[in-house]
């Protein structure tokens, strides 16, 4: 890799790829971002002085063209509307960034060259199931709008490597957590409402299950693959950590040393899948197991949204 493009790398596991890329250094590292409400330069503080910083959004060509056109090698591309909940009350944003966007990635791309294109993807393209775990060759039944435009996107790289012999490599990540993730999201909802010692919401009866993985082990995952894979590969990413939200929850409380009386059940989610799972024997074949146990990440996540609530 000469120089990597890497889209959305503003965002919550982008920048942490960006960590990593500036870490091994990788090569000359272009980050592209629109600064959208989840996009925030704070992210890159760690990273500004060794990589370029990009203001440009994925669904403009003019955008697009003027970095693709100054030699790109490699595109990592985790630019995406993410929040499912957004999704379901605004379902267009995440069609136009998510499909559009991809496309128009993978058209400039193909016109420009590119030797690599990882996409990052999510589990909930598979939907839900009550017991098992998802392979990388099963069918897509994806249940929110969100869901269904990453879906969307995939199907899109895939025939653009079909079609037109693009390398591109898929990766489905599940649930990630860490330092840096937006507010909207459960983990960064329940610690803050620890700190500010304000209600808990929990969706139905917190049954509902996710595959809990520590940001960093997520992205040490995403560059093995970048780096090893064959072109055309779909690999699921997952810590094999499946815990119910309450749960989840509960366990925040306790570190935070706040009262689970707290946590209040409101209404659920329209369309809430109960379960996500995925088989990761693919994965572990290029030597990649998840370090950071459940307990400690969430330590640590913690502890760095207590320093930021109180330096506020």
């Amino acid at each position: 890799m000469k120089r990597i493009l890497v889209t959305g790398g503003a965002g919550f596991i982008g920048s942490h790829f960006l960590d990593l890329l500036v870490e091994k250094q990788a090569g000359q590292i272009i980050c592209l971002d629109a600064f959208t409400y989840a996009g925030d330069i704070r992210n890159l503080e760690t990273v500004k002085d060794r990589i370029e910083v990009v203001r440009g959004d994925i669904r403009n060509m003019d955008d697009l063209r003027k970095v693709f056109s100054r030699g790109i090698d490699t595109v990592v591309n985790f630019a995406a509307e993410t929040h499912v909940d957004n999704s379901i009350e605004g379902p267009v944003v995440f069609v136009d960034t998510n499909v559009t966007g991809t496309l128009r990635l993978l058209m400039c791309a193909l016109e420009y060259g590119v030797e690599k294109f990882l996409h990052i993807s999510t589990d909930e393209v598979y939907g839900s199931r009550a017991e098992g775990y998802f392979k990388e060759e099963d069918a897509h039944y994806p249940s929110s709008p969100y869901a269904a435009s990453k879906s969307a996107a995939e199907q899109l790289c895939h025939a653009y490597h079909v079609t037109y012999h693009l390398p591109v490599l898929v990766a489905r990540s599940t649930n990630n957590y860490g330092p840096r993730q937006h507010g909207e999201k459960f983990i960064p909802t329940v610690i803050r409402n620890c700190l500010n010692n304000s209600p808990i919401p929990v969706y139905g009866k917190g049954t509902n299950q996710r595959d809990w993985m520590y940001v960093r082990d997520n992205v040490q995952a995403l560059l093995l693959i970048l780096q090893n894979a064959k072109p055309g590969d779909v690999f699921n990413v997952g810590a094999n950590c499946h815990l119910p939200n309450l749960e989840l929850a509960k366990r925040l409380v306790k570190i935070s040393g706040s009262d689970e009386k707290l946590i209040k059940f409101v209404e659920d989610r329209k369309g809430h899948d109960f379960r996500y799972a995925v088989d990761t024997q693919k994965i572990s074949t290029l030597g990649w197991k998840p370090h950071v146990d459940l307990d400690t990440g969430l330590r640590l996540t913690f502890e760095w949204y207590k320093q930021r609530h109180n330096a506020s």
